[in-house]
């Protein structure tokens, strides 16, 4: 292991001969400066483990540079341990409050300079550890949720497409492809209230449910009252999950909706005209038997449709979540002659842009022959 790199500043030598002797006998690394603007500087470069900061300096007080540093992404997690002859409590608590996590008065002692040192490094390294920890967490949540995604490539007989981007590294919003054999296929969408992992925790277990319910036993609106049913036992208080899910039947040329308190499917037909498929139906998981609407519609081979979370409506740059819904229906119709892959990218950059202040889904799916 590396020897932790320690920064001392003090604009007397003595001082910081002082210190710097007594740390390199136990084997720490030592960077010196003689004032806060070269600390600041020698800081952003080396990244010290820790700074050992003198409070009255020629020109800018320890109190300033420790403010610079906090102020700095690239050093604002550096501990600060500050050394002053001003042992006044006034003069302690300003430097906590300006972000030193330790204060050590002169004259100084080394073995207690060297307690200190000792115990905010260890305090240090298991936050980081901690850090590391929860990052490996949320990348195996990550993984394992984009692993239950289904891809076009895993099932390109339901000719679909989709752009999926979370604003966090899990996201609460969650589709589905499925095929119910016979030429008929099952598209979900679901938003659940909320970020993060709370919200992709309970991504895995709408997809399973929706799995359960999905078959040729249960009709659409039967699917979502499955969902419904269990969803509302496992959702916090006033939390709830908005859906929309279609089925299409190739064989009949017929797409039949039903939607929880979701934003309207799109349907463009293959002549470029579109179509709102806006249903009144209430969120899932709040109500304890949430009222359901359905629509029968019939399409014909090359009519796409588009389902989507209401992110994406919601973050187009300028617009009101109207004025988003209207821009989303003019993309997906400019973009009508393009592949479906490539539509449904273009129609995300074009309706939300580089802002992502939620997480933007859109499934696009065209009828196949």
């Amino acid at each position: 292991m590396d020897a932790p790199t320690i920064l001392v500043v003090d604009d007397t030598l003595t001082n910081r001969e002082l210190v710097r002797s007594v740390l390199d006998t136990e084997g720490f690394h030592t960077l010196t400066a003689d004032n806060g603007g070269d600390a600041y500087r020698v800081s952003r470069a080396q990244q010290p483990d820790l700074i050992l900061l003198d409070v009255l300096m020629p020109g800018e007080s320890g109190f300033e540079t420790c403010a610079r540093l906090k102020s700095d992404p690239a050093t604002v997690d550096i501990p600060i341990i500050f050394l002053s002859s001003l042992d006044d409590v006034k003069s302690k608590v300003a430097g906590l409050k300006m972000g030193g996590v330790d204060y050590i008065t002169k004259p100084m002692h080394g073995e207690e300079v060297l307690a200190r040192v000792r115990v905010h490094l260890r305090i240090r390294q298991t936050s980081r550890a901690l850090v590391e920890q929860q990052r490996a967490r949320l990348n195996q949540l990550r993984d394992a949720q984009q692993a239950i995604l289904v891809r076009p490539e895993d099932l390109p007989e339901a000719n679909f497409a989709v752009c999926y981007k979370p604003l966090e590294e899990v996201g609460g919003d969650c589709y589905d492809v499925l095929s119910l054999g016979s030429g008929i296929f099952a598209y979900f969408v679901a938003d659940i209230s909320g970020h993060g992992v709370t919200a992709a925790y309970l991504t895995s277990a709408v997809k399973a449910l929706l799995r359960q319910y999905a078959g040729p036993m249960f009709s659409p609106e039967d699917t979502l009252r499955g969902v419904d049913s269990v969803m509302g036992q496992m959702l916090r208080e006033e939390q709830y999950l908005t859906a929309c899910y279609a089925r299409l039947n190739r064989q009949t040329g017929r797409l039949s909706v039903v939607s929880a308190g979701h934003p309207p499917l799109i349907l463009v037909n293959r002549a470029g005209a579109p179509q709102l498929v806006d249903l009144d139906s209430d969120p899932l998981g709040i109500f304890g038997g949430a009222i359901l609407q359905r629509t029968d519609i019939k399409v014909s081979w090359g009519d796409r449709f588009f389902m989507y979370s209401d992110g994406l409506i919601e973050s187009s740059p300028g617009a009101g979540r109207r004025e988003g819904l209207e821009r989303l229906v003019d993309a997906c119709v400019q973009t009508r002659a393009l592949p479906l892959p490539e539509s449904a990218n273009a129609i995300v950059k074009q309706v939300a842009g580089e802002s992502v202040e939620d997480d933007l889904l859109l499934l696009a799916a065209e009828v196949g022959r």
